[in-house]
């Protein structure tokens, strides 16, 4: 099984920066896409950005030219920097990581969450 975990949410004045985590752990071939998810209160679950295997990226409109996603491949690991931050970007941010077990299985597996709070 393949084990996510995001860290780095917290409390941030608008106009701050944030740089989120997400670690994925366990029985792992090969981590494929991974995506950032948020979810606000009374607000459809939005994904706001995409890399893939190749390293390809892609945004949502609401985030482009602020969020900046990355991955570490030796680590695993998929950051989600955020930068001029909103009260609008306040939601629980989840990740979504689309693997491949060493037995050979392709699923997606999720975090539980972290939330980031902008102030005004």
């Amino acid at each position: 099984q393949v084990q996510v975990v995001e860290s780095g949410g917290g409390l941030v004045q608008a106009g701050g920066s944030l740089r989120l985590s997400c670690a994925a752990t366990g029985s792992i071939f090969e981590i494929n896409s991974v995506n950032w998810i948020r979810q606000a209160p009374g607000k459809q679950r939005e994904i706001v950005a995409i890399i893939t295997t190749g390293g390809g990226t892609s945004y949502a409109d609401s985030v482009k030219g602020r969020f900046t996603i990355s991955r570490d491949n030796a680590k695993n690991t998929v950051y989600l920097q955020m930068n001029s931050l909103k009260p609008e970007d306040t939601a629980v941010y989840y990740c979504r990581v689309w693997a491949t077990t060493q037995s050979q299985v392709y699923n997606n597996y999720w975090g539980q969450g972290t939330q980031v709070t902008v102030s005004s």
